[in-house]
């Protein structure tokens, strides 16, 4: 449906953010998401409304997490962002909230080496080591997918498929949520199912 450019494929890199603080409320399906700032390992700064008129997907990470090495190891997760971006419509970030010295955290190098070890294909890697972005989502659980439709609204948060299992062979035959709402978009039609309850291990938080 959608292959991945080497233009994109060259940008999965580690990005660092920072939030103004009248960001911080939670985000509510069905609601226009905040501007947040980001910066990228090249020193580049975007703002997620400079991504207004694409299809925006974000992916909460941990390579520690069994859940997470479901999706990975089976290259479930990687199969998604390649179909989900090839069209050039749509930018995925793929974030991780761990903070130092917990369960997933990653430095610049650390998280493209993982990025090159999964064969993964995200538009970038953001790094959010103080969780503001983690928590202006309320993202709960490694993987936890968020779907934002090119005017910048929510149309939907939760788990990646329907199995909850952290068993690889469960893939076959589940509902994959993010796969459906790309669909659903793609179709015009309203996102069928817009919120699940996302499962996986929990966000390592600063505390």
């Amino acid at each position: 449906m959608r292959v991945l450019t080497k233009f994109a494929a060259a940008t999965v890199t580690l990005a660092a953010l920072s939030l103004s603080a009248t960001s911080m409320a939670k985000v509510t399906t069905g609601d226009k998401i905040p501007d947040m700032t980001v910066r990228d390992s090249n020193g580049a700064t975007h703002n997620l409304s400079d991504f207004e008129g694409k299809t925006l997907i974000l992916e909460w990470t941990n390579e520690g997490c069994p859940y997470v090495q479901k999706h990975y190891d089976s290259e479930n997760m990687q199969n998604l962002q390649k179909s989900a971006t090839a069209d050039g419509e749509t930018v995925w970030l793929t974030v991780i909230s761990s903070a130092p010295g917990t369960q997933g955290y990653k430095d610049g190098d650390g998280a493209n080496k993982q990025m090159a070890e999964w064969d993964a294909a995200p538009t970038a890697v953001i790094l959010d080591p103080e969780g503001d972005m983690g928590r202006t989502f309320n993202a709960r659980t490694t993987p936890h997918m968020y779907v934002i439709k090119p005017d910048q609204t929510l149309v939907y948060q939760g788990a990646i498929d329907d199995n909850r299992s952290s068993n690889p062979a469960t893939i076959e035959g589940a509902e994959n949520y993010v796969a459906s709402a790309l669909a659903d978009l793609d179709a015009g039609r309203p996102v069928a199912t817009a919120e699940t309850a996302p499962y996986g291990c929990s966000v390592k938080y600063k505390s």
